[in-house]
Formats: C-alpha cells, structure tokens, sequence
C-alpha cells in the first residue's frame, strides 16, 4: 500500500513557517531586553542621575609616591650625625585649585606665610606639572595644623602632608664634613629629568654639600608609589595598589665627633682649618674649617635675611677651607723636598749647608734671607728640618731644578685632588715651566726656583693635600686615598659594609731616606733647637711633625718683622703637619690658622688635637654595635 509523502514544495512551507514563529519569539524577546536596557538606563540617568554623580566626583583615584626614608650618617662609633625627624609640610596641587591666589590669600589667614615661601612655592610650580603636589610650607607647628583640620572643607587641592625632615644634632660641628640637604629648586628638577631621574622630584630635600651630596644616590633610596582612591575632600578611601619605597643605606664615616669636637676647641676661637687622617687607612679622623655654620638652618629654606649674613661675613663662615682654600704650604713643604733630593742622589743625609743669613744667585743682587738674622751656620739634614733652614733648601732646590721639583712632588698628591669623597675639591697649584707659560705665557726663571724650595712663589695647597701627604710618610711611604665614609648598609637590620678603597702607591722607596727625614721632623718637636719644641714639652709620646709660615709681606733689608703688631689681614698664615705617635702612628694632621704669625700657633692648635686622640678609647664600633 502506498502512501502519500510531501515533497520538496511542502516542507519548504513547513519550514517557512516555522522560521517565522521563531523570528517572531526571538524579536519579542529582543525587544523585551531592549526595553528593559532602556528602563534601566532612563533609571540611572533620570532617577538615580544626582546620587550616582555625586559619588563619580567624590571617589577619585589618586596615584601618590611614597618617599622613602633618608639613610642615616654615624660617626666611627655609631653616633647620629644626621638623623630623621618627623614634620609637617603644606601641599598643594594646582590642578584641583580653581582660584590659586584666592587660596593663597586665604590660607595666609590660618598659616604664616612669609615672602621667601610664596617665592619658593611659585618657583616649584612652575617647574612641576599640574598633577603634582607642590610644597608650600615646609614646617608646620600644631597649632596651624589643627586650624587646616577645621578648615580643611574650605581648601581643595591642599593636603598636609606628614614626612620625616633632616637634622643635624652637632650643627656647626659637622657642617662642612656631612654638609646639609635643602628642597629642590627648578634647577634641580631640570638636572634630574635631563638625568631620566624625575621620579625624584617628589623628595622633599636632596643634598647640598658635604657627605649628603656626594653620596646623594646612597642617602636618597628609591621612591614608591600607591593608588589611592578618595572622596571629595580628598580624604583616602582604601589603597588600591601599593608598591613600597626602598629607604636609603645608612653611612658610617670614619670621623670621631669626639675628636671633632676637640680640634675645634683647640683653635681656641681662632680662625683655621685642620685634617687629621688615620695614615695606615686614609679615613678622616677629624676636619674642621673655622668658623662655620649651623646646617640645620638650610634644611627648609634659609630665610633671605640668615643666608645674607652668612654669605658677606668676612669670616666666610661657607667656606670649606680644607677642599676649597688654598694656601702656600710654606716651609711644611721642607721634608718632601728634602726626600726628593735623597732618593735622586743629589744630597746625603751628612750633606751640610752653610747658612749666613743670605742666599744669593751668581750674578744676581736679590738676597733671599733665613728666618734668623746671621743664619744658622753649617747644617745637615736633621738640622736643617729642626731649625727649617731656609738656605739649606734654596741650595737643594738648585740642585733638583724647577722640573725636578714638579716632578719629585707630584707623587704625594701636590696640584691635584685628593679624591675625597667631596665635591669640588681644589687642585691647588704644582709650580712647572708648563704650568707657569700656559697661565701667564711667560718662561720660569731661576729665582722662582729658589722660592719654590720653601713653598713660597706659585705654590698653593690645600690642608687636606698636606695631611694626605704627611699621611704618607707615617705610613713608610704609602700613599692613600683619603675618605670620609669607610661603610655602608642597606637597612637598619643589616650589617655595616666595608667600601672598598684604591690600594696605597708606594712613593718613597728609600727606607733610609724616609728615617733621615723623620729624625729631623721629630728633632723639630723634641730637639732643643726644634722650631717646635715647645709645643713638643712635656708629651708622654714622641711627635714628627714641622712647622710652617707662609707670608703676606716681605722683609725689607735685615730688618725683622713681627708678625704680631702687623694689621691682621697682613699677618702671615701658621702651618703644622705631623703624626703621632712615631714608632705607630695612629694619627696624621696638617692645621692651618689664619693670621696666625708663625708656625708655632698651629703647631699649639695640633698639640692639642694629638693630645685629644690620644686620650680617646682607641677602638671604634659599627652603628648596630653602640648603645642606643
């Protein structure tokens, strides 16, 4: 039986409509979320418009750094030097403020303000972008900022902000050793986007002199940053994400502040520098540069009126004597000239000098004369140191010639920096013939050597290229880089860190030389015609050192200048280098007083330093090692 099937005609009818009916559910269905989409969205926009605006402008991410702590200076015994103490500053960012003037004119009300703010505060925003929070006032009492608490509502775009601020609790004791840190200024902000450091343009100091400057990529750390999101008042609601700042290393200097202090106390009010140097190691011990200044007064801003009185007094209170200033070595030259002439085999140390009073040139009228009237008669070596006998060494200075000086003197450090861990060091003057021609086209000429035999003429030093070099002779002859931090950590739960240091050049070959120059150095101190001998009295240890003048005016015929009735700004310059104690030196220095007359006033002002050490517990502890 056969049936009868549809064909291809009508299933495509069947199919037709069934495509229609679902087509047909599918719009409905369609249209049915489009409508509810609509509702939803009429909802928030017509009904529930102001409560949902309200919060879009009271919730705002806000993505702040987070400045890491400063690393902290110690002396060799783990006293703070420069510590961190908590503050508050006022902030503002310019882009939430509609009106600025009107702000600033109103937060002048509740917080003093003064003109050197309002300059410094302009100067920053302009150098920084909207977004950025500018500082307005560094420091904050609690009264100002109870007053901002209440007011806060009216303020938009200000925050206080808490952080911690540098403090230097020795002051002026220390100001030109770890120097001061102060806020940045445009220049600074262009340096480091020019250096691709702009992240630390947030940090509210960066270092000005001293140790904070030098080692200012230790000290700083690394900024961090964190979303936070807040209400209109500009209060935080949560953090969103956080990536923590990394504090900056922790600096152990080899200075002793106890020695600091001592070797200002020895100058007794007088104006001067001093070095002292452990010879064996090249850390600075002690220096000081006379008078100086409290750090503490830069940290926020030195008013206009306190930078003025520093800047023009004559006293030059800024000035960093020790790496900056530079001073004829005078007669401290003596015993590294007197080297010089040994190991070149030119003299011995029975070599003998006959001292009249006057030194002349053959063929020449100009007398070059010795501190004594008559002279000093025949001399040696010894002698010749004891006594600082200046016609012993215009005759060796003869003998070695201007380019043997340059040369032979170059070796301790003379004419260049030290490469102490301090920014713009001095190089100081080392006579040559091609020093003198390309300074003043001009050639050298005999007498010019003469002088230079006792470090008169062209020469300058610094006190701290004299201490390196007087360093070198404690040490049997090894020169050494001086530095003042000796190590280093990356946080106050990790161990100090040695800083590793160039190896000692070796610069006096001759052992012999070096004990015939040290005999006459400590012949000086403790022989009876020693130009120092006094200052060497009654010491329970033995000093090498020598004595030195450098002069403002000449003497006029035989007639003797006494330095003491001249105007003070004639009166000649006092030096002293030397170690002690001899058979182990632990201390090296090299003290310079202003106007001091003679060489005995510093070798007094250096007595008083080798006393002070010697006094002290000679062993040094880490920072994690001392009392707290």
């Amino acid at each position: 039986m056969n049936r009868w099937r549809p064909g291809p005609l009508g299933r495509s009818a069947d199919e037709a409509t069934q495509f229609r009916r679902r087509a047909l559910l599918a719009g409905i269905v369609v249209t049915a979320l489009l409508v509810a989409l609509a509702l939803g969205y009429g909802r928030l926009q017509i009904l529930l418009h102001e409560e949902y605006a309200t919060r879009s402008d009271e919730n705002r991410i806000r993505l702040e750094p987070i400045i890491p702590a400063r690393g902290l200076v110690f002396d060799r015994n783990g006293v703070l030097l420069a510590d961190n103490a908590p503050a508050y500053r006022l902030d503002i960012v310019p882009e939430r403020v509609p009106d600025l003037p009107a702000l600033l004119d109103e937060l002048g009300r509740i917080v003093a303000l003064d003109a050197n703010d309002l300059a410094r505060f302009e100067a920053a925003r302009r150098a920084s972008r909207r977004f950025q929070p500018v500082p307005l006032k560094a420091r904050l009492d609690e009264a100002e900022i109870a007053r901002l608490a209440i007011d806060r509502h009216r303020f938009p775009g200000v925050e206080v902000v808490p952080y911690l601020t540098r403090r230097y609790p020795f002051g002026a004791l220390t100001a030109h050793v770890v120097g001061y840190v102060g806020r940045p200024d445009a220049d600074d902000l262009a340096a480091l986007e020019a250096r691709g450091e702009r992240r630390f343009s947030v940090l509210p100091h960066l270092g000005r002199t001293g140790i904070e400057r030098y080692h200012e990529a230790r000290l700083r750390g690394e900024v961090g940053h964190q979303a936070v999101e807040t209400n209109v008042e500009n209060r935080p609601l949560r953090v969103l994400r956080r990536h923590d700042a990394r504090p900056g290393q922790d600096l152990q200097l080899g200075l002793d502040i106890r020695l600091q202090q001592a070797m200002v106390e020895a100058f007794q009010g007088q104006y001067g520098a001093a070095v002292a140097i452990e010879p064996t190691t090249g850390e600075i011990l002690g220096m000081v540069s006379l008078p100086a200044f409290d750090p503490n007064l830069f940290v926020g801003g030195i008013p206009v009126a306190d930078f003025r009185r520093l800047n023009e007094d004559p006293a030059r209170p800024l000035f960093n004597r020790n790496v900056l200033g530079g001073f004829p070595p005078g007669s401290t030259l003596k015993p590294f000239l007197a080297l010089a002439g040994l190991e070149a085999g030119l003299i011995t140390p029975q070599w003998t000098v006959l001292s009249t009073g006057a030194f002349r040139l053959p063929g020449q009228a100009r007398e070059y004369r010795d501190w004594r009237p008559g002279g000093h008669g025949r001399v040696a070596l010894v002698e010749s140191l004891a006594q600082s006998v200046n016609t012993y060494y215009f005759e060796l200075a003869m003998k070695l010639g201007i380019d043997g000086i340059s040369r032979d003197l170059a070796v301790y450090g003379f004419g260049q920096p030290t490469g102490i861990d301090l920014r713009g060091e001095s190089s100081g003057v080392l006579p040559s013939r091609a020093w003198k021609q390309a300074r003043f086209r001009q050639p050298w000429f005999p007498g010019e050597t003469v002088i230079a035999g006792i470090g008169q003429g062209y020469w300058v030093t610094t006190p701290l290229q004299l201490a390196r070099a007087t360093a070198a002779l404690a040490d049997d002859g090894r020169l050494r880089r001086p530095h003042l931090v000796r190590a280093v950590r990356a946080g106050f739960d990790q161990p100090m860190q040695a800083l590793p240091q160039p190896a000692p050049q070796q610069v006096v070959r001759d052992p012999a030389a070096l004990a015939a120059v040290e005999a006459g150095l400590v012949a000086a101190l403790h022989g009876p015609t020693g130009t120092a001998r006094l200052s060497g009295e009654g010491a329970a240890y033995r000093i090498a050192g020598k004595t030195g003048t450098a002069q403002r005016v000449g003497r006029q015929g035989d007639a003797r200048i006494d330095s003491a009735r001249l105007p003070l700004h004639l009166r000649h310059q006092a030096l002293f280098v030397g170690y002690a104690p001899v058979e182990q030196p632990s201390i090296a220095v090299a003290v310079i007083v202003e106007h001091g007359g003679s060489g005995a006033v510093a070798a007094a002002v250096a007595r008083r330093i080798f006393d002070a050490w010697m006094a002290l517990p000679p062993t040094a502890v880490a920072p994690d090692e001392a009392a707290p």
